[in-house]
C-alpha cells in the first residue's frame, strides 16, 4: 500500500514551502515520492516552484482545475489510478487553499485506490499571523481543514510573537466551535520554527496520521463566494507591482481579495511573486510563465481586469 499525505492550508497558508521541506526530507530518506498539485484554480503556478525537486527520486504532476467538484474529482481519481503504476513509496497531495478535504477521503476509499492507497497523515497549515477579520465562509473553510488534521503546522512563527501566535489558536478555536467541531487545537498545534525542523520534527509530522471529526459542513467550492481570476502575458513590472496589489487588497470594490501569486519576466530574469495582506514576497527564479492570480471572495471580475489592463 502507497500512503498518500495531504497537506491542506488557507490561501497564502505557505504549503508549498512547507511540503518542498517534507518532500526534502523523504528524499534524504532514499524514499521515492510523487507530488501531486490539486488545484482549484486554472492555472498552477505551485508546479513551477517545486520544479527544482524533480529527480529521480521525485515527480511532480497536476490535476487541472477549472471545472466543478465532480469534474475535478473524476480528474483527481485518475490522475491517482496513473500514479499508482509509478513506484512510489509515499504521495503528497497539495490542494488550493479553499479545497474540500472530503474529497480526498472520498476518493481515496473509493475503488480500486482503495486496495493500492492508504491515507498517511493530514497536516494543516496556518499562518501563525491569521487575520481576525475572515468571513463567515473563510472561517467555515478553515474548519473543515483542521477537522481531519493529524498536525496543525503554524507558519512564520519567526516572524511574529507569542501574543499573534495565541490569538491564531483562539481563532482556530473559534472557527472550530462555529462549525459545531470538537477538537483539542492546543494539543495539535506545532508552532516551532521551521528552519529549526530536523529529521525527527519530520518523522513526527509524517508519523501524525489524521482524524475523522464531525462537524457542520456549510458549503463546498462549487456554491462559495470563492473565486480566481487570471491573467496571462500580462506586463509586468517590480516597480509598481507591490503597489497594485495592495490596491486591490484594500479597495473593497475590487471584492475581498485574499491572495495574489504569479510569474513576470523583467530583463531576462523570471520573477515569482506571492501577496497576502501580511506579506509580499519577490524571488528571482530559474523558470516561470507570465501569469498574475488573484483569488478571493465575490470578486468583481470586470473591474480587476480594467485596473490591471490599464494599469500595467
Amino acid at each position: 500500500m502507497i500512503k498518500v499525505d495531504l497537506i491542506t492550508g488557507f490561501l497564502g497558508s505557505g504549503k508549498t514551502t512547507f511540503l518542498k521541506k517534507y518532500a526534502n526530507y523523504f528524499i534524504s530518506q532514499g524514499k521515492r515520492i510523487g507530488i501531486l498539485e490539486n488545484d482549484y484554480g486554472a492555472v498552477n503556478v505551485d508546479m513551477l516552484l517545486l520544479n527544482d525537486l524533480r529527480g529521480d527520486n521525485c515527480e511532480l504532476e497536476m490535476v487541472a482545475g477549472g471545472c466543478d467538484a465532480d469534474c475535478h474529482k473524476r480528474r483527481f481519481k485518475t490522475k491517482l489510478i496513473a500514479m499508482a503504476m509509478s513506484g512510489y513509496d509515499r504521495i503528497i497531495i497539495e490542494p488550493s487553499g479553499i479545497f474540500d478535504v472530503d474529497e480526498f477521503f472520498d476518493v481515496l476509499r473509493d475503488e480500486p485506490l482503495d486496495r493500492w492507497y492508504e491515507i498517511g497523515t493530514v497536516l494543516t497549515i496556518v499562518d501563525a499571523r491569521l487575520e481576525d477579520n475572515l468571513s463567515e465562509d473563510s472561517d467555515f473553510f478553515l474548519a473543515s481543514q483542521i477537522a481531519n488534521a493529524g498536525r496543525i503546522i503554524l507558519s512564520r512563527t519567526q516572524l511574529t510573537d507569542l501574543d499573534h501566535i495565541a490569538n491564531t489558536k483562539s481563532h482556530l478555536k473559534a472557527a472550530a466551535e462555529k462549525a459545531n467541531l470538537n477538537i483539542n487545537v492546543d494539543s495539535l498545534v506545532l508552532d516551532k520554527n521551521w528552519e529549526d525542523f530536523d529529521d525527527g520534527d519530520f518523522e513526527m509530522i509524517s508519523n501524525s496520521s489524521y482524524a475523522t471529526r464531525s462537524y457542520i459542513k456549510k458549503l463546498t467550492t462549487d456554491d462559495s463566494g470563492y473565486k480566481t481570476v487570471y491573467f496571462l502575458e500580462l506586463p509586468l513590472k517590480k516597480e509598481h507591482l507591490k503597489e497594485k496589489i495592495n490596491t486591490l487588497m484594500t479597495d473593497s470594490s475590487f471584492g475581498q481579495i485574499l491572495r495574489a501569486k504569479g510569474f513576470f519576466n523583467e530583463d531576462d530574469t523570471w520573477y515569482q511573486f506571492n501577496a497576502t495582506k501580511n506579506e509580499f514576497e519577490l524571488t528571482p527564479m530559474s523558470v516561470g510563465q507570465q501569469v498574475f492570480i488573484v483569488i478571493g471572495e465575490n470578486l468583481n471580475e470586470s473591474k480587476i481586469r480594467e485596473f490591471m489592463e490599464a494599469n500595467n
